[in-house]
């Protein structure tokens, strides 16, 4: 009889199989590519059958291998259900919770949620990437990621939080003092504002909309940051205006540190949401994380 594979085989297997890589497999497992290699090449000595087609550069299962991964992914799923299950009993949720996000959204969870998930949850540790790329969750390994809706994934589940969002136009009474704040997008064009760059890499281009009227300006400045926060400081240091979300400028905003400008042309739009792959068992991390996210955004 032969030996029946094991369960850290058949993950192996499943992952390979997802990523069509070894060295990304490996990533998720916490293993080394090599360690993945070698398990995967001992169970099909022991099985007698082909499960992957290996060259130098990529990996992809044969007609068995398929037929395999095919029924095992559902086994899979069952399990991680059942230890779920278990996990579930226990008093307080265990392990660990790999959560992405763009940086302007981890700074909004620094301020509250996550203090007090981590109180809340101390046997969780919490792995918080701040990421300006969009990343595919599952083939990187994490457990939820966190956009706006727009850039949310369509087969995903996506948990809405924290209400709606808007770009706002900020900047110091110091820069203000001497000059006409801009009424209309187009009177940018006399100012010096704080520029930005998409994720690939060219200038932001600062959009408005007021009663149906679309205007995205190129605006004009000395100073090119990467990161919301930074242009919130730039405008806090009078160094012109900058284009940032109100949520991240709202405690300066409160204290009078900066003047908002050009509300009535910058509209909201649907705010944040939490999503994770729908076909997957949420895991009691995630759900924690979930309900302390509703309860205090």
């Amino acid at each position: 009889m032969k030996m029946q594979p094991s369960i850290t085989e058949l993950r192996a297997l499943a992952a390979v199989a997802r990523h069509r890589s070894f060295r990304k497999a490996a990533d998720e497992l916490e293993l080394a590519p090599s360690t993945v290699s070698h398990l995967l090449t001992g169970f099909e000595a022991r099985i007698g059958a082909r499960l992957l087609n290996r060259t130098t550069r990529s990996v992809a299962l044969t007609p068995v291998g398929e037929r395999l991964v095919d029924r095992l992914n559902s086994i899979l799923m069952d399990l991680d259900g059942a230890l779920a299950d278990v996990d579930a009993a226990r008093e307080q949720p265990v392990g660990v919770l790999r959560i992405t996000a763009s940086d302007t959204v981890a700074m909004l969870l620094m301020r509250s949620i996550v203090p007090t998930f981590l109180a809340s949850y101390p046997q969780i540790t919490l792995d918080l990437v701040a990421e300006a790329s969009f990343l595919d969750i599952v083939a990187e390994g994490y457990d939820a990621g966190i956009r706006l809706g727009e850039a949310v994934p369509r087969d995903m589940i996506a948990v809405r939080f924290g209400g709606p969002s808007r770009m706002l136009a900020v900047a110091s009474p110091a820069y203000l003092r001497g000059r006409d704040p801009p009424v209309t997008p187009y009177e940018l064009a006399a100012h010096c504002c704080v520029r930005s760059r998409t994720p690939a890499g060219r200038p932001y281009r600062w959009e408005f909309e007021r009663h149906g009227e679309a205007v995205a300006v190129d605006v004009s400045g000395q100073l090119m940051l990467n990161r919301t926060e930074l242009m919130v400081e730039a405008a806090l240091k009078g160094l012109g205006i900058s284009f940032v979300p109100a949520r991240i400028a709202e405690p300066s905003l409160r204290e009078g540190a900066l003047i908002p400008l050009l509300e009535e042309w910058c509209p909201e739009y649907p705010g944040l949401f939490l999503f994770y792959p729908g076909h997957r068992h949420v895991p009691p991390v995630l759900r924690a994380f979930i309900d302390i996210l509703k309860a205090h955004a």
